[in-house]
């Protein structure tokens, strides 16, 4: 009993002690590697995202059929927005909204008459630089409507008759 008393403190100081230093790496072996620092397996490269455009359109077209119904008539007015913004023509560009407008800061623009007016505080270039830039295969798609850039101009029908047969395309934000 008294040896294995005796070997008790022994025993613990053991338990206790740290590990042995490695020894020195060999002079050409190569340094020693964390996790974090692992080399990362070779991958072959993935199919690109995104679709071809004509594919992208579609699948806009797709999305527009099914949450708001005729992309045809939305993409006419896309198209037909974003050339009289980028062309600067003021005059086709009115031809595009539905008034009361809303614009940035929560106001309501009423009338052509009072859009050309502040057209430069409406049509900014953060506006044309989004109208410019935005792809209709691109286009965010909610119930909401169809989304330019990233909420700088957003389309949307109206019902023209009680059954909702005929509807109206108009651009209905810009900020």
């Amino acid at each position: 009993m008294r040896k294995i008393a005796f070997l008790i403190p022994a025993l613990l100081l053991a338990a206790c002690s740290q590990p042995p230093a490695p020894a020195e790496p060999a002079a050409d072996a190569p340094p020693p590697m964390d996790a974090a620092a692992a080399p990362t397996p070779a991958v072959e490269p993935a199919a690109p995202a995104v679709a071809p455009a004509e594919t992208s359109a579609d699948d806009a077209r797709a999305r527009i059929d099914s949450v708001l119904g005729d992309a045809a008539q939305y993409e006419k007015v896309f198209n037909a927005f974003k050339t009289a913004v980028v062309g600067g023509d003021r005059a086709a560009v009115v031809e595009e909204v539905r008034f009361p407008l809303n614009v940035a800061g929560g106001r309501k623009i009423t009338g052509p008459g009072e859009f050309q007016r502040n057209y430069e505080t409406i049509i900014t270039p953060a506006v044309v630089k989004a109208v410019s830039e935005q792809d209709f295969g691109k286009v965010f798609v909610n119930q909401q409507g169809v989304m330019i850039g990233d909420g700088q101009v957003w389309l949307n029908g109206t019902c023209l008759d009680a059954a909702c047969t005929r509807s109206e395309v108009k651009v209905i934000t810009i900020q």
